[in-house]
């Protein structure tokens, strides 16, 4: 696993639940509680042990970890470089969906060697959608249902997902758009300009 997936972890469980509770995870996970190299490659049984002592000692399912790990890439405020990433896909909900098709070649532009899972988007029209994920490490699903819920905050829009699990590592997210105008979202400002754009959804 990149250690740009294992460092994200540690950040969001520093984050979220302190850095007494990260050395507590390190240690049951057999990893030092010191920071992951963002540039060195681990193997993916050191990222189980990791998820595994987490979930173990929050009380929490892997998968709910991991979908908290996909809200906190987009909405944390050390996260905005991923989170300003992703506006640039549109300037409403709809724009960012579309734009999913091309986001793993656009993270290799950034990271040669970063394996991101292959995103598929299918407009199924009236509001609908589903995003199959292909990845060849387990757990993509999740942190991507995550991050398209707090896409959709961001942009102001109120959706509903549904994971459906597929055989040989395929997994399908549901996507219901209910209101492309729910709220406000967040501000966005474009870098390099003087003036704040808004981009929220219409």
């Amino acid at each position: 696993m990149h250690g740009l997936v294992n460092r994200a972890i540690e950040c969001f469980l520093r984050d979220t639940y302190g850095d007494a509770r990260w050395a507590s995870i390190a240690c049951a996970g057999g990893v030092d509680a010191g920071e992951f190299e963002t540039m060195l490659e681990y193997g993916d049984a050191v990222t189980d042990a990791v998820l595994d002592a987490a979930a173990a000692s929050l009380d929490k399912p892997v998968d709910d970890l991991l979908e908290d790990l996909g809200i906190y890439l987009v909405s944390h405020p050390d996260r905005e470089r991923l989170r300003r990433l992703l506006r640039f896909g549109g300037v409403s909900f709809e724009d960012f969906l579309h734009s999913l098709d091309d986001l793993r070649e656009r993270g290799r532009l950034a990271v040669p060697d970063l394996d991101l899972p292959d995103l598929e988007l299918r407009d199924e029209g009236g509001g609908r959608f589903s995003v199959t994920c292909r990845a060849r490490h387990p757990g993509f699903a999740p942190v991507v249902t995550g991050l398209l819920q707090a896409m959709a905050d961001d942009y102001g829009a109120l959706i509903t997902l549904e994971r459906v699990a597929q055989s040989d590592g395929v997994e399908r997210i549901e996507i219901r758009l209910l209101d492309r105008a729910h709220a406000a979202g967040r501000r966005f400002e474009l870098a390099g300009v003087g003036a704040p754009v808004r981009q929220d959804a219409p």
